[in-house]
């Protein structure tokens, strides 16, 4: 025990550093076991489709979007949400909604947005494009 001591005089911002590293993870962690939006993998989004019927949103730049996105999503950008221009998803408000981006942290952020706006059973894609494209799963793209 002595030497973690002498070892957290001797490098102290380090130390700092470790500690506030651990105590955000922690955090983190707990923020998102108390989330209303879960992150689910690839293999659950197929499923989902397939069995619940759910509805794949993609928050890219429509330009992203085109060159290659899941099948049959919906493009409705985090600026549209953000503006509340969400019309399009109004008749999916039942049904699960699962928002994809390229790597997993836009869509959480649109998950929570829409959260606020009513919408109840969000679910955001672990890692997003990259890693569908990673597993390779299909990838639609648009001709316009």
């Amino acid at each position: 025990m002595q030497e973690y001591i002498e070892f957290f005089k001797a490098h102290s911002m380090l130390s700092l550093a470790w500690v506030g590293l651990f105590v955000v993870l922690v955090i983190s962690m707990i923020k998102s076991s108390f989330s209303k939006i879960k992150n689910i993998t690839h293999q659950e989004l197929t499923i989902m489709v397939n069995r619940q019927d759910a509805k794949v949103v993609d928050v890219r730049s429509s330009d992203e979007f085109r060159k290659g996105h899941i099948v049959d999503a919906l493009n409705v950008t985090l600026a549209d949400i953000k503006n509340n221009q969400t019309s399009a998803l109004e008749k999916f408000k039942a049904s699960p909604i699962i928002l994809v981006c390229n790597a997993g942290m836009t869509s959480s952020q649109a998950a929570q947005l829409l959260s606020k706006q009513g919408f109840e059973n969000l679910y955001n894609l672990k890692g997003g494009m990259g890693e569908w494209q990673a597993a390779n799963m299909p990838v639609s793209k648009s001709k316009r």
